[in-house]
């Protein structure tokens, strides 16, 4: 099959950095991004904590795993090559108590098998070397977790692929994909928005993207089912008290990760996030409702099932959100110092979380191909991360293009 023209649907980071990297590998193909706002990155690429995590987490063997390893490569070179910031401010794992201490080891463990470069385990007395007013029993330094914008980034990426001849149409709003013998073409409310085919779609369409599948003819599950993160913002007077990044040691009965300490790119120190069901997928000020949405989750019976098996992590994340002062508590656990410090709301993230009908959240990447059309239908953190590695992975890989 030539290939000649491509379309990717989603103008977000992973959208934008597929299209570069079709262009990259096949100059000569026609490429259209389409993306429904008026700008490039309004969602998920732009409300985020801005980490470039290191892959200490994920499973190995897993896409997470092997993408978000080369994708901070691929981002702390694309920082460098195009003058973008990037703070490599490291990270600490922290454990308070022995329960935690088998936890934190298999984070080692599988940092290690992930060739996630020199992370250590560390005793009290390096913690408060490397972060003074934390406390800690011992913790796992991974020094080269760093912070970057990722909505510059996008922003930077999108003029990379105007300037190597792709288009990117704003205002564009796909709502499903007409796949045909002589091609695919990419339909909005009103239509076809061209009269030609294309040869091949791929859709990176985060909080929408399991609609757009079924639409198009991809399978109902996962479901999309979102989960808002709330930021505040430290008293600019006491950003001192923390150097980088300060996390929990996940807990594998909980889904989420807990509040946790972030440095930001413009010098800012944010707590956050915490996890609770968004009443709509794009409800970034908290201010709305959705009925739609609300009614997509509340009739899915994954999220009942999902609910009923972590009622306690349900109820401690929903007195953050209750509680400016319980949020802050909770990160406080790590730098006592903090425990009364004064905060601002910030950014207010939406995870686009895939989960099945059976409860289980997706724990790994999932990117499916159907006949001429490919689908992100799973990409959370460490999605930004990842994301020049998944292009790679999906224009090289799972399309194979020659």
């Amino acid at each position: 099959m030539a290939i000649r023209r491509v379309a990717v649907v989603g103008g977000g980071i992973n959208g934008l950095a597929v299209a570069r990297q079709m262009l990259l590998d096949h100059p000569g193909i026609a490429l259209t991004v389409f993306e429904k706002e008026e700008a490039v990155a309004r969602h998920q690429s732009s409300h985020n904590s801005g980490v470039v995590h290191a892959g200490l987490y994920y499973e190995p063997g897993g896409l997470k795993a092997r993408l978000c390893t080369r994708g901070a490569q691929l981002v702390r070179s694309y920082c460098a090559e195009n003058d973008l910031p990037f703070d490599e401010c490291g990270k600490v794992v922290v454990a308070l108590g022995a329960e935690e201490i088998p936890r934190l080891e298999a984070i080692f463990a599988k940092a290690t098998a992930n060739g996630v470069p020199d992370v250590r385990l560390i005793g009290p007395e390096e913690l408060r070397e490397i972060e003074p007013n934390s406390v800690g029993i011992r913790a796992l330094h991974s020094p080269h977790t760093a912070i970057v914008s990722y909505g510059a980034i996008a922003g930077k990426i999108a003029e990379e692929v105007i300037r190597r001849g792709g288009i990117i149409r704003t205002s564009a709003a796909v709502t499903r994909l007409d796949e045909r013998p002589q091609g695919v073409f990419v339909m909005g409310r009103d239509g076809a928005f061209d009269d030609r085919p294309f040869d091949l779609v791929v859709t990176c369409s985060g909080l929408q993207s399991d609609r757009l599948a079924e639409a198009s003819g991809d399978e109902a599950d996962p479901r999309i089912v979102p989960f808002f993160g709330q930021y505040y913002v430290i008293d600019p007077a006491f950003r001192s008290h923390v150097r980088g990044l300060i996390y929990p040691v996940p807990d594998p009965k909980f889904p989420f990760l807990g509040v946790h300490f972030t440095k930001r790119i413009d010098g800012e120190m944010t707590i956050g996030p915490n996890a609770f069901i968004s009443f709509g997928r794009e409800n970034y000020s908290g201010r709305a409702v959705d009925l739609r949405d609300v009614l997509d989750f509340a009739t899915y019976p994954g999220l009942w099932k999902f609910a009923a098996r972590n009622g306690a992590a349900t109820l401690r994340e929903l007195k953050t959100v209750m509680s400016a002062k319980v949020f802050v508590g909770e990160a406080a656990k790590y730098v006592p110092s903090l425990a009364a410090v004064g905060v601002k709301p910030a950014v207010r993230g939406i995870r686009a979380q895939a989960m099945t009908r059976d409860g289980r959240l997706v724990d790994d990447f999932v990117i499916r191909r159907r006949g001429r059309v490919t689908h992100i239908r799973n990409a959370p953190s460490p999605g930004a991360t990842s994301s020049l590695a998944i292009a790679e992975y999906i224009v090289r890989e799972v399309l194979a293009l020659e």
